[in-house]
């Protein structure tokens, strides 16, 4: 961070117009955590999903609109993160290997494991995966962001507002209650399970990322 609370990127490379992160050693360590993470955040998603008490706010956007366009919940997180991408390209963010992975996996991963959880009116399992669904999310996303690949794209928009001097907590409170409000207009699922991954998921997250940060100096 600077003094002014913008974050410092290390050097990067411009390709088509982008602006990519290098990927340190150990690369194939890092790559493998990477993409552990984001098939167990898909999971996560699943799981409050499948749960129908709400989802987090980037869930109800994406519910919403698959409700509005008939497509699934997956592909919907999936352009949604290729939208995103491009955001950040016009923002000359960077953008790490991370970042165009997640836009890519997380989407088709959460769309299978929507279609092999069992489908259960039965309030104890429901329980279970809503209790469930955020330490997951934290699990997966300390292994993915501590790989050091980049950030997720939803990630991207709050550090490109935070690096045009939002605060950050501004920045992700902005960004995440405007993908709640138009996912709740549009009949996304808001309810306790929303408040509880709210409240319940950052703690997570800090438990989990310095488990897994991968030290950028090993070699």
């Amino acid at each position: 961070m600077t003094g002014a609370g913008q974050t410092i990127h290390p050097a990067t490379r411009q390709v088509g117009g982008f602006e990519l992160l290098p990927v340190s050693t150990p690369r194939v360590r890092r790559i493998l955590q990477l993409l552990v993470g984001l098939v167990l955040f898909g999971v996560a998603l699943a799981l409050a999903v499948e749960a129908a008490l709400g989802v987090n706010a980037w869930s109800v956007f994406s519910q919403g609109v698959s409700d509005l366009t008939g497509l699934s919940f997956g592909t919907i997180v999936v352009l949604t993160g290729v939208a995103l991408v491009a955001i950040l390209r016009l923002f000359r963010e960077p953008l790490g290997l991370g970042t165009l992975l997640n836009a890519l996996i997380i989407g088709p991963v959460a769309d299978f494991s929507i279609w092999a959880i069992p489908d259960t009116d039965a309030m104890v399992p429901r329980l279970a995966m809503i209790i469930a669904a955020p330490i997951v999310l934290g699990l997966a996303s300390g292994l993915y962001l501590g790989a050091g690949l980049g950030p997720g794209p939803r990630d991207g928009c709050m550090t490109a507002l935070n690096r045009a001097g939002a605060p950050l907590w501004a920045a992700r409170t902005i960004v995440e209650l405007l993908a709640l409000l138009v996912g709740w207009l549009l009949g996304g699922d808001v309810g306790l399970g929303t408040v509880w991954m709210a409240t319940s998921v950052g703690w997570w997250v800090q438990l989990f990322v310095p488990r897994f940060r991968i030290d950028t100096h090993v070699t």
